[in-house]
């Protein structure tokens, strides 16, 4: 018996090397990748007439959605910073979730709004509508109070009654620079396949200043919380998202800053209400239906448009947002299991659904276990230093190694963190991101694979802060 331990312990431990071998092989083609991407890029963008969009008429309309659950906060500082966008078509709609706090009255007393009376068609069938608010003297903003019933509900509302062939959706507590929109348009146009969704970059708004609804100034956050959040959007945006771009092969746009072919989007029936995170849903939707419809497509990820957004800064907050990312993963793959090595998906079925399958929804069930298993093993004597060695700098020292590269891509490219000491403090979270935070993050996404398999698939509330 005690044999037997022994196998199935040093079996495990082979197991979780190769593991994390293939795992961080993949990595590696992947910044290798994003780097390619980012510099072709950023040389494309020089040359780019971004600025002459916003007032040609080849700029398609645009119609952002905000839809808004108790947002009083910041909810009349994103919609003027969507409003001051330069864009030239845009229409900006606010679905008011049924808010229990001052949400509606804080935009009808700052924008002097008036109720009016709308045709409203459910295509896509939402909760019922209550009341249209709108300004002549703000020709291009509409606001919707309606009854409750979630994000999805509320982004399905705002697609009914839009009238552009595009939308982007955004959240209420986010900040969209100037030219996002236009950076963001720009691989629709200049595609010769179909563009039906594209996402921009997503940064923490914790640090920066706001005013009249734009960025005044940018500085790193005093919150440890946040300047980890700021290394790991980095790492996530800047080489995961780029590098899969590069193969079509996004399943994840942010639901804070997206773009959608609004035909597209209803094609598919909007998005789910079942899915705690409906953006990921209905791009693995989209995916599924134009390779079963054998449609030409591109899900585009972009690296330069840019929304701000506030990242939690408490542990409690911060981990009821990452356990309910990582269910909404669990739940976008695993009712679209048919996909996974379906080859008449081509690369969706026999690539990218196996890589956030393999890679994105298993591994922090593979990282607990590994640390568990290894050092059992090395404490009982039953592997050698080296091997215990080749695990640390699998799972910790190659982790610091991405986190830091992703810093220096950054500084390569965008640098939006313009002085050196933000350089140089971005550069030592990285390396102690790996030391604690990552593994608690980890955590936090066992707890929700237990959740899932549990029966517990409901949304965790994350309060915002005010901001200063």
């Amino acid at each position: 018996m005690k044999a037997f331990l022994a196998s199935l312990i040093i079996g495990s431990n082979y197991f979780v090397g190769f593991y994390y071998g293939v795992v961080n092989l993949v990595y590696t083609v992947l910044l290798t990748a994003a780097l390619f991407a980012i510099l072709s890029h950023i040389k494309r963008i020089k040359y780019s007439p971004i600025k002459d969009l916003s007032s040609s008429p080849e700029a398609p309309p645009v119609s952002v959605l905000i839809p808004a659950y108790n947002e009083e906060i910041h909810i009349v500082s994103t919609v003027s910073a969507a409003l001051s966008m330069n864009y030239p078509f845009l229409e900006v709609i606010v679905i008011n979730d049924a808010s229990t706090d001052r949400t509606l009255e804080s935009l009808i007393d700052t924008l002097g709004l008036y109720e009016i009376d709308l045709i409203y068609r459910d295509v896509i069938k939402t909760k019922p509508v209550k009341r249209f608010y709108y300004n002549a003297h703000i020709p291009n903003l509409m606001v919707i109070d309606k009854e409750r019933g979630g994000k999805a509900d509320a982004l399905n509302c705002g697609i009914n009654a839009c009238h552009s062939p595009y939308f982007c959706s955004i959240d209420a507590d986010s900040v969209l620079e100037k030219d996002a929109l236009l950076r963001l348009i720009s691989p629709v146009l200049e595609s010769t396949v179909p563009v039906i969704a594209c996402g921009g970059v997503v940064r923490t708004l914790n640090g920066t200043e706001i005013r009249d609804g734009t960025v005044e100034s940018i500085n790193l956050p005093r919150n440890t919380l946040a300047l980890f959040q700021i290394v790991e959007y980095l790492r996530a945006f800047l080489f995961g998202r780029v590098g899969l771009d590069a193969g079509n092969a996004i399943l994840i746009l942010s639901g804070a800053f997206s773009l959608f072919n609004k035909a597209a989007v209803l094609e598919v029936g909007g998005y789910s209400q079942q899915n705690v995170t409906e953006d990921m849903e209905v791009i693995v939707r989209l995916h599924k239906h134009c390779r079963k419809k054998k449609k030409p497509y591109k899900i585009k990820f972009i690296s330069d448009p840019i929304c701000w957004t506030e990242a939690p800064e408490t542990f409690k907050m911060l981990g009821r947002q990452r356990r309910r990312w990582h269910l909404g993963l669990m739940q976008s793959i695993l009712q679209h299991k048919s996909v996974l090595f379906n080859p008449k998906y081509g690369r969706l079925g026999m690539f990218v659904m196996p890589y956030y399958f393999f890679i994105e929804m298993l591994s922090p069930v593979v990282e607990a276990f590994g640390y568990s298993v290894v050092l059992l093993a090395y404490f009982l004597g039953l592997i050698s230093f080296e091997f215990f060695l080749l695990f640390l700098t699998l799972a910790i020292f190659y982790g610091m190694f991405l986190s830091t590269g992703a810093v220096f891509l950054e500084e390569l490219t965008y640098r939006r963190y313009p002085k050196w000491s933000h350089l140089f403090k971005l550069l030592f979270y990285g390396l102690l991101e790996n030391l604690g935070y990552r593994q608690l993050n980890s955590f936090w996404r066992v707890q929700a694979v237990c959740n899932y398999f549990a029966g517990k698939r409901r949304w965790e509330y994350v309060r915002r802060r005010r901001r200063t």
